[in-house]
């Protein structure tokens, strides 16, 4: 049933590459297919500065992109375009199987990237992820360059410090910045003129995110931290230069522009914003969400085709939480064994952050001796729990960030936890699977040291696949000698009901009119996260539709692989082999991922 609702096609542009026979220039004359990807990785760098320093390239180390300007834009296009006439020149017979996949991936990368700046709202090449922005919408309470922006400048994050041509890039790098949020501005009023605005609730998460910014003193601020964390081998004279000019640049530009900002937001912008919730309510609202349904999950399902489906995953999940209460020996209905949950006292026993850490670095102890039974392909780079930053706490969720290709910087799984003695650890176990072992950490570490793919694919890429595995890992748990507290499995289910009511509540927001409350209500109602935790999430998929789809589908497509392959090979399935041919060609989209595993499941075969 599953291979019929999550059938994946590519637009017609992808489809033409994948059966048309090349009649335009002969082989010879054609550049090696792989000097046009290192040209494409060559052109992501240069338009998307930030992710080439995530991935350890020091090249625009001082530069931002202004990605939501009209000139940016229009380089992204012409760039695009430049590329898809490149590759139509190729066909399958002038390449290798991987390069011929490659190809391929580049091709959907290159067109879907077009479309979306050819929609109406949208804009592409936002440095967060690499996933799409609102041009006159574009800051965010989550998920946005100025929450971004603050990592960087706190020294703890993938931004260098450790010279003092570093500390000079990255003030140059604030420039920009600088131009940046004017920019937005100036795009928030057209926003405001044409009624393209963000949701009230947005707005108001967002304006408390920037005290921070415009209150501390210049000594203690967040965007001084690098000067008070000197690398020992910088002389002194440089130091004192350099803490002079950090100090300037923070009292005299950086805090004026933050609180102009603020301004604007609290003045202007609020009064200005709407109170509906989602995409549908603003003009090319539909289509830009059937576009943006189309880029995270790589199908052409429906918003409707998905809705039913979260719908009938949540109610398959709500029955395993049944059996779970009931082998717990809880008496309530469901709904009231989630408020048990929430409120237990033994599930909440930290009264320090550091604790917390903790309980995640004994999961890792407790499950790396069963790794070698799932896993023969591990990353170099190292991995580290880590507290979110306090400005952001409060709206983040829990993320991954990838270590540096050369496994010098660990991949780091960051948590909020803004209130410690609230912290409710029931599903710590999966959150770890997930973000941590075998899941984020894993994925994309092995995706970024793979020497075998062309370095465009070594970046994040589709998150369908990405969020995909990593929910795909949670499952993994009582494989890897996880699960055995029934409250942790519970967790394990709520992280998947989680997921799967994303699917009810993002297209119910977004397509069928749904307020932010009735989405509330939903998540309340369905699965056990604290109501905080719920609002959060809910306003989230209000900031980013569609992107909250990604997990479940790409889930739901690695399980029916991993079950065809066990059906059609018996007792010659390998658990491990299986893994690596999911993990060793980089992101793919889902239709990719399919083809990949069925000629793996032929060739075993023969």
């Amino acid at each position: 049933m599953l291979k019929s609702i999550l059938t994946v096609c590519f637009p017609v542009v992808f489809l033409l590459i994948s059966c048309k026979e090349n009649s335009k220039t002969p082989a010879t004359k054609l550049e090696p297919i792989d000097s046009v990807f290192i040209a494409y990785y060559d052109f992501k760098k240069s338009t998307n500065p930030i992710e080439a320093t995530k991935a350890g390239f020091n090249t625009y180390n001082d530069t931002i992109a202004n990605y939501i300007s009209d000139y940016n834009q229009e380089t992204l296009k012409e760039g695009y375009r430049r590329f898809l006439n490149q590759l139509d020149a190729y066909d399958e017979k002038m390449m290798g199987k991987e390069q011929w996949l490659s190809l391929r991936v580049m091709h959907w990368d290159c067109a879907i990237k077009l479309e979306g700046l050819e929609n109406e709202l949208v804009t592409m090449a936002s440095p967060i992820y690499d996933l799409p922005s609102f041009e006159l919408m574009p800051l965010l309470q989550i998920q946005s360059l100025h929450l971004y922006v603050a990592q960087l400048g706190s020294g703890a994050s993938v931004q260098p410090f450790k010279t003092v041509q570093d500390y000079e890039n990255w003030l140059k790098r604030l420039e920009d910045y600088l131009i940046f949020i004017d920019t937005c501005i100036e795009k928030m009023e057209e926003g405001i003129a044409k009624k393209v605005v963000l949701p009230k609730t947005i707005v108001l998460k967002m304006i408390p995110q920037l005290q921070e910014f415009i209150n501390a003193p210049v000594a203690e601020h967040l965007f001084t931290t690098p000067i008070r964390n000197f690398p020992q081998d910088l002389n002194e004279t440089d130091k004192a230069r350099i803490e002079k000019e950090y100090e300037a640049f923070v009292s005299d530009q950086l805090i004026p522009k933050y609180k102009m900002l603020n301004s604007f937001l609290t003045d202007i912008y609020l009064p200005a914003s709407r109170e509906t919730s989602g995409l549908s309510d603003l003009p090319h609202g539909k289509e830009t969400y059937d576009y943006l349904i189309k880029l995270h999950t790589t199908t052409t399902m429906t918003a409707d085709e998905i809705h039913e489906l979260g719908k009938s995953e949540v109610q398959r999940i709500l029955g395993e939480m049944n059996k779970v209460k009931n082998e717990i020996g809880f008496k309530g209905d469901l709904k009231a064994f989630f408020n048990h949950v929430r409120q237990r006292k033994d599930q909440m026993p930290f009264s320090k952050p550091e604790e917390v850490i903790a309980n995640f670095n004994a999961i890792q102890n407790r499950m790396e001796p069963k790794l070698n039974t799932l896993f023969d392909l591990k990353p170099k780079a190292g991995f580290e729990v880590r507290r979110t930053e306090a400005f952001r706490e409060a709206s983040a969720s829990a993320e991954y960030v990838p270590g540096s290709k050369d496994a010098s910087r660990s991949g780091t799984f960051y948590i909020p936890i803004p209130n410690v003695e609230s912290y409710n650890k029931f599903a710590d176990e999966a959150l770890f699977l997930h973000e941590a072992i075998p899941g984020h950490h894993f994925q994309l570490s092995l995706q970024q040291e793979n020497n075998k793919l062309p370095e465009f694919l070594h970046p994040e890429s589709m998150g369908v696949f990405v969020e995909g595995w990593a929910l795909y890992a949670e499952s993994l748990g009582k494989e890897l000698g996880l699960y055995e507290d029934p409250f942790q499995y519970f967790g394990m289910l709520s992280m998947e009901m989680h997921r799967a009511i994303r699917l009810v509540v993002d297209t119910g927001i977004h397509a069928k009119g749904w307020t932010r409350e009735e989405a509330i209500q939903y998540s309340l109602e369905n699965e056990a996260e604290s109501e905080d935790g719920i609002i959060a999430e809910i306003e989230r998929y209000m900031a980013t539709p569609g992107q909250a789809l990604s997990y479940k589908l790409g889930q739901l497509k690695i399980r029916e692989l991993r079950t065809k392959a066990e059906n059609a090979l018996g007792d010659d399935f390998d658990i491990k082999e299986f893994h690596n041919q999911v993990l060793d060609s980089g992101s793919l989209a889902l239709i990719l991922l399919e083809e990949k595993i069925d000629g793996w499941i032929a060739s075993q075969k023969r």
